[in-house]
Order: C-alpha cells, then sequence, then structure tokens
C-alpha cells in the first residue's frame, strides 16, 4: 500500500458512522450483509447508508456483489490488512516487536 492509498482508506473510515459501517462487516465476516440488513443492524436510514457504503467502495475497504436481486456488501481485508501493515512498517525502528496488550509494542 503506499501513501495516496492509505490516505483514502482512512478518509473513508474518519466519519462515525462510516467506521461501525465498516465494522459491522469485519464481524459479518465473507458471508457479507446486505444494505438493509446493515441499515436495520446500524439503526441508520438506508439512504444514508448508501452514501456511506458508497464511500467505502471507493475507498477500496468494502467490496459489492450482485446475488440474485440482492447486493453483498464485504470487507477487504486484503486492503484492511495493507492499511495495518503501512501504519505499523517502521514500528519500534524497524525492530522486530510483538503485541503484549492491545496496541502496546513490547519493544518500545
Amino acid at each position: 500500500m503506499n501513501e495516496d492509498q492509505a490516505i483514502s482508506a482512512l478518509a473513508g473510515l474518519a466519519h462515525p458512522q462510516r467506521l461501525r459501517t465498516f465494522r459491522a462487516l469485519v464481524v459479518a465476516g465473507f458471508p457479507g450483509l446486505t444494505p438493509s440488513v446493515l441499515a436495520d443492524q446500524l439503526g441508520v436510514a438506508r439512504n444514508t447508508l448508501s452514501f456511506h457504503l458508497k464511500e467505502l467502495s471507493h475507498a477500496g475497504l468494502v467490496s459489492v456483489e450482485q446475488q440474485g436481486r440482492n447486493l453483498i456488501y464485504r470487507a477487504d481485508f486484503s486492503r484492511m490488512n495493507g492499511l495495518l501493515g503501512y501504519l505499523t512498517e517502521h514500528c519500534c525502528e524497524g525492530v522486530s516487536c510483538g503485541v503484549a496488550e492491545a496496541g502496546a509494542c513490547t519493544a518500545c
């Protein structure tokens, strides 16, 4: 992942509803969710959710597949992992480190 892709992905997540939506898709895993199920889960209007899904898709964080009459949205785990890798690429000044606790580098 390059800097422009990281900025696009971070910008896509930089809204509370988009972050909630992305996290719901991460929890759903590979089966994904339809917009109507997502809207019900998150308690958001479908037209509002549609806008946020479009932004997440544009950022490359979600994919969409048509299955019959339904759209299935999925988190793009490779893109998510690419972003995490980009953000932690030079963690601990290049020293291999493990994460003992959430967010805590054992070498720092």
